[in-house]
């Protein structure tokens, strides 16, 4: 190689190190990856605000169980839609692959019992570094596009009311002709503004196995509201907005992780 073409690939390198270097200091959703250490599965995550969140369903899978199984003290890990005990047979289908892992209360916290810890965080079923997000956390989430320019009519303010446009998957939910609702395709500027990319992955109970898949994503919190309920967050294919909810601990929900 001649010392010229040299010096041309170095400033060709120096231009593009300048220009990821800008991109990262500029402020917007910024996509990055999470390598989960314990199945080496890849998660693409999404920097919202001051929050890096995964913008995947959580789907470590230890072990799966039956729709029909369930406890309030015992881990329990669920497929929508498979109904077996075979993790291998379980993570090849196109439900594990889209929309992850249902995990009852118990599984998500993995054995933790609230979130007074010393950080007022908690691990629970996330890999190293990330947590399980607390009641609050969620709230920021939602604030901070409400007060960004994330509502779907472009106002401003209302926290979770107008936003879940922003925070959903364009792909999989019922359709809806409901103005702003995550299943109409009006607003397509405001279509998963966020890069969140929620997914309606339904849930299931002992009393009700599997249920709601394309019309309503759910997703667990660390904030207890009482001793068998826990806060949730609720995605519907035909409101606009973000639900705040309770769901029993033994249900199975979605999990999302935030970064430490």
């Amino acid at each position: 190689m001649s010392y010229l073409k040299f010096i041309e690939m170095k400033n060709t390198i120096l231009f593009l190190l300048a220009g990821i270097l800008l991109y990262s200091c500029t402020p917007h959703m910024i996509p990055c990856i999470c390598i989960d250490s314990r199945d080496y599965k890849i998660y693409k995550t999404v920097t919202i605000g001051e929050q890096t969140w995964m913008a995947e369903n959580l789907a470590y899978l230890p072990s799966v169980s039956l729709s029909t199984d369930g406890s309030w003290t015992e881990p329990y890990y669920y497929v929508y839609g498979y109904e077996g005990t075979n993790i291998a047979a379980a993570k090849a289908t196109d439900n594990y692959k889209m929309y992850g892992v249902l995990y009852n209360w118990v599984a998500a916290m993995a054995g933790a019992t609230d979130s007074n810890t010393s950080s007022g965080r908690v691990q629970g079923i996330c890999p190293e570094g990330w947590h399980l997000p607390s009641d609050a956390e969620w709230t920021q989430l939602a604030t901070y596009l409400a007060d960004n320019g994330y509502n779907y009519d472009g106002t401003t303010g209302g926290g979770h009311t107008k936003v879940a446009k922003a925070l959903a998957s364009i792909y999989g939910w019922n359709e809806s002709s409901a103005e702003g609702a995550v299943g109409n395709t009006d607003f397509p500027e405001y279509r998963n503004k966020s890069r969140f990319s929620a997914l309606p992955g339904g849930y299931c109970s002992p009393n009700t196995p599997f249920k709601n898949l394309g019309i309503c994503g759910y997703w667990w919190s660390t904030t207890e509201s009482n001793t068998e309920f826990v806060y949730i967050r609720r995605i519907l294919y035909n409101m606009e907005q973000v639900m705040q909810g309770t769901g029993n601990k033994i249900c199975g929900f979605s999990v999302r992780c935030v970064k430490d």
